[in-house]
């Protein structure tokens, strides 16, 4: 699964749009509110670690590191 498709499953299950989840970005990191900003990042596959760790945190996840097998 890609970042973009791994993103927009996570929104699916929490029942929340691109927009809301940037709202909440942009208050609490200072985030644009430009969706085709956010959407280009998932299509390009270029979204930073940090933003990546902010988008999670925002959905209630948080990105964990674990050792395999």
């Amino acid at each position: 699964m890609n970042v973009r498709n791994e993103v927009r499953s996570h929104l699916v299950c929490e029942g929340v749009t691109m927009q809301d989840v940037l709202k909440k970005l942009e208050q609490q990191y200072g985030w644009s509110r430009s969706i085709s900003n956010l959407s280009g990042k998932l299509h390009r596959e270029t979204l930073r670690y940090k933003e990546a760790v902010e988008l999670a945190d925002v959905l209630g996840y948080e990105i964990v590191w674990k050792k395999r097998g």
